[in-house]
């Protein structure tokens, strides 16, 4: 039936995949149409005041290709798909085949565009590095405005999470997910699904987070030939370096002097893993570590600035993480 439809915001108006009876005029607000991707969904358009929705359904009845729901507080014009139909049938069949016409090409344009989208996407990365930075602010400022603190860290509501990634970040939610199972999968966040479509989300390293975000942010916006940028296969080197670090006392500039041929000599049956006296002759070269000196007995010793690789190596890690992240996002 025709009439005026109001919605408060955030109120669905159909959902993608709903059968199509009617189109609908925008008379006041604001309606944005939506996708689903992947757990989540993004804003393809918003849509405002006297602006026309859901009409390309009106000549093949197919399911909606996307969703609408209310921005602000909005009333929308309901134009029964039946009555139109009554309505059309008085055109003329030169206009009929002519709006039949456009209509199809409309579709097919729209198919084209999200073939060639996806061809495109297929090469592209999951997570560019400045969309890391990004999903990162949002889960660091969700836990600072809505955290509420617990013995296993920060418990955060996910539809204020949603909400700040999709209306204030403009992120798409699918990467957000992905985002947060990566965190996880290295111990920074926790996702617990409790059923019937509920979870609960705790940020378990918020500090980190938040270091993370300022750090990477910082390192993306220096010229890149003053960055100090860290291969992936030098991080078990980092970690073999901290792990033998951690033994030994720091002098008063916060440097520690590693046994290199020790750390070699012990490292497969400390790490399973084997470290040679070489591997962090790189990170010499790059200020985090003086060059290696020769004492007694020909062991090789090395002076390493500790608390700066414990603090670099879990951000690294967060990163080669996820640029792993296999498919599109």
């Amino acid at each position: 039936m025709s009439g005026i439809k109001k919605l408060q915001a955030g109120e669905i108006l159909f959902r993608e995949g709903d059968s199509s009876d009617a189109m609908y005029v925008i008379k006041s607000g604001r309606i944005a149409i939506t996708k689903t991707k992947g757990a989540g969904e993004i804003i393809l358009a918003e849509k405002k005041k006297g602006e026309m929705l859901g009409e390309m359904a009106f000549f093949d009845n197919k399911p909606r290709s996307a969703g609408a729901k209310a921005v602000t507080e909005c009333e929308v014009i309901s134009l029964p798909f039946t009555s139109l139909y009554a309505q059309f049938k008085t055109f003329p069949e030169w206009l009929k085949a002519v709006v039949r016409t456009v209509n199809g090409h409309l579709r097919d344009a729209n198919a084209r565009i999200k073939n060639l989208e996806q061809a495109q996407g297929a090469d592209e990365e999951v997570f560019p590095p400045h969309l890391i930075t990004r999903l990162t602010a949002v889960i660091s400022l969700v836990g600072f405005k809505s955290g509420e603190e617990t013995e296993g860290g920060l418990v955060v509501p996910f539809s204020i999470l949603r909400n700040y990634c999709i209306q204030i970040f403009q992120q798409p939610t699918n990467k957000l997910e992905k985002m947060m199972e990566v965190l996880s999968a290295l111990g920074h966040m926790k996702v617990e699904d409790l059923g019937e479509g509920k979870r609960r989300i705790t940020i378990v390293n918020h500090k980190l987070i938040t270091a993370f975000t300022d750090w990477y942010n910082k390192y993306l916006f220096t010229e890149e030939g003053k960055r100090i940028t860290i291969i992936e296969k030098e991080l078990p080197a980092i970690r073999a370096l901290i792990f033998y670090g951690k033994k030994v006392e720091a002098n008063d500039k916060g440097e520690v002097q590693v046994n290199l041929t020790e750390m070699q000599n012990n490292s497969m049956k400390d790490l399973n893993t084997l470290f040679n006296t070489s591997d962090a002759d790189s990170l010499a070269e790059k200020g985090l570590a003086e060059e290696k000196q020769s004492g007694e007995g020909a062991t090789l010793t090395m002076k390493i600035k500790l608390k700066e690789l414990e603090e670099i190596l879990p951000f690294w890690e967060i990163i080669y993480t996820l640029k792993k992240v296999p498919g599109r996002g």
